[in-house]
């Protein structure tokens, strides 16, 4: 009854006229960032994080919107999938098997509105985990010491490349880049400029947001400037008709199992901290394939077969929040964005956020509630107007993306060096994606350096100078050992996965030359 209550007092903060409002701009919005291919949850979060913060939104607003924005790139991630064969991100490459199958024989329309529908099983099962998992997560981490912390944070950057990762080299490179921005400043405990080389403005250390939009947003743009003229012009748009809109109801009703099992699957990867939805994607519609597909129609446009990764991907979505809030811990490359937007407004996830700010958690946890209703509402009457978007060509796109970073940082901080060394993050961020190093784990680094740490430093201290005492209780043994299998398991099984997903691809495109 008590969690009840709590929700019932978060949905007195979101059904206000400016929440209700943010909740519908940021489902609209992410919605169109899902639907633009390469664009995907992180960078459409991103981009939208200096609007946030130039708007002046308290914590709360601030979250509703971007949540929002996050759980509508996810349902918009289908679009480019089913009517192009284009994934608009990684966890909508599933999708592709039997979307695009279903658009070619003339059901695109059904295959997005039973996309739509999926998406929003898989949401809302998730949200109601994320309800009831949480705060049961909280009271197992105020169990938790400054030892515990240091290892929880090192399971984080050892398993946040997914298992769907090959190159676990290139990731722990990211993530010792990150944490050697995160020490750029002035050392909490001694006083003492650290790579600052006597430039003032660095005494405060790195800035997340700063970091944040240029290694998303302005890479984005370094990266279209790099292929302008090389690459597909969006303004031809699809070339599929959409058809009917309202799938038959024995089609939902076939898919009504399959996305029950799926959803549930889906929440369970997206807890695991750094499995993500990739992996809630992929394991939903392998196993729904291995139990339903008796006639082998999965990849030829079986309803089920996009049913199947929507309801998990949308489920690892809202799974992911679930160590962010509880533990302070990003199950996600999203969430890890979400947790700086945090941070920067003074509020610190973890345990003690459910009882200090019971507002900000309660109030956000009901606008995903929200939120989905209206992504539920809003994606299958205006299908049409979404397909459309695709229409837009790059050349438009980009100059937009790069006035809201440089307008919306500068709103925030006021400070030209800000400007300079998101640019500087910008090409950075450009160089490490042609080199395929993945940005999240510095992202991460960033973000959690500091704090890994104070948890190491204060463990230390307390045991005299013992630093054994980082893996001496039970707990921090086990947490060691998931960090290990985490980092190792990608090595082994990630190349299985990957093989997997492309002989499946290059199975739909054989059947497609047949045709």
């Amino acid at each position: 009854m008590e969690l009840l209550s709590s929700l019932g007092d978060g949905f007195a903060v979101a059904l206000t006229f400016q929440n209700l409002g943010l909740a519908l701009l940021g489902c609209f919005l992410g919605t169109i960032m899902g639907a633009l291919p390469g664009l995907g949850p992180s960078n459409g979060v991103a981009i939208l994080i200096p609007l946030a913060f130039s708007l002046g939104l308290g914590a709360t607003p601030a979250l509703i919107l971007l949540t929002s924005v996050y759980y509508g790139a996810m349902y918009g991630g289908r679009i480019s999938s089913i009517l192009l064969n284009i994934p608009g991100d990684e966890p909508a490459m599933m999708t592709c098997l039997d979307g695009y199958p279903m658009a070619r024989k003339g059901q695109a329309g059904e295959a997005l509105a039973l996309s739509g529908l999926a998406s929003f099983v898989g949401a809302f099962i998730a949200t109601w985990g994320l309800v009831f998992l949480a705060p049961q997560l909280v009271k197992v981490a105020l169990l938790f010491g400054p030892a515990e912390y240091f290892a929880l944070f090192v399971l984080a950057f050892a398993t946040l490349g997914g298992i769907s990762s090959t190159n676990q080299a290139k990731s722990a490179f990211a993530a010792a880049l990150g944490l050697g921005l995160a020490m750029i400043g002035v050392d909490t405990q001694t006083g003492v400029p650290r790579f600052t080389f006597g430039e003032v403005h660095l005494y405060d250390g790195i800035d997340f947001l700063v970091a944040i939009v240029g290694l998303f947003a302005l890479s984005e743009v370094f990266i279209f400037l790099e292929h302008r003229g090389t690459d597909k012009d969006a303004s031809t748009g699809p070339k599929i008709e959409i058809g009917r809109i309202i799938p038959s109801w024995s089609m939902i009703r076939s898919c009504i199992p399959t996305m029950g099992r799926t959803s549930i699957l889906g929440f369970i990867a997206g807890v695991l901290p750094g499995a993500g939805a990739s992996l809630g994607s992929f394991i939903s519609y392998s196993m729904e394939k291995r139990l339903v597909d008796r006639e082998n129609t999965f990849g030829t446009g079986d309803p089920r077969g996009v049913a199947a990764p929507e309801a998990g991907n949308n489920a690892a979505a809202g799974g992911a929040l679930v160590p962010m809030l509880a533990l302070g811990v990003p199950g996600s490359g999203t969430t890890a964005v979400l947790l700086a937007v945090l941070l920067s407004l003074n509020i610190t996830p973890g345990p003690l956020l459910f009882t200090e700010n019971p507002d900000v958690v309660w109030g956000l946890i009901a606008a995903l509630f929200i939120g989905n209703f209206m992504l539920l509402a809003l994606n299958i009457p205006m299908v049409g107007l979404f397909t459309r978007v695709l229409m837009v060509p790059p050349r438009i796109l980009m100059p937009i993306v790069a006035m809201i970073s440089f307008v919306g940082i500068y709103g925030i901080s006021g400070s030209s060096f800000d400007l300079m060394v998101m640019v500087l993050f910008g090409i950075a961020g450009w160089v490490l994606r042609k080199l395929d190093v993945p940005l999240v784990p510095v992202i991460l680094g960033t973000l959690l350096g500091n704090e890994m740490e104070v948890n190491m430093r204060r463990a230390v201290t307390i045991s005299d100078g013992d630093y054994s005492v980082l893996a001496s209780s039970p707990l921090t043994l086990i947490l060691w050992t998931i960090a290990i299998v985490g980092f190792v398991l990608p090595m082994i099984m990630g190349k299985l996965l990957k093989r997997r997903m492309q002989l499946a691809r290059e199975k739909e495109e054989e059947g497609e030359l047949i045709d």
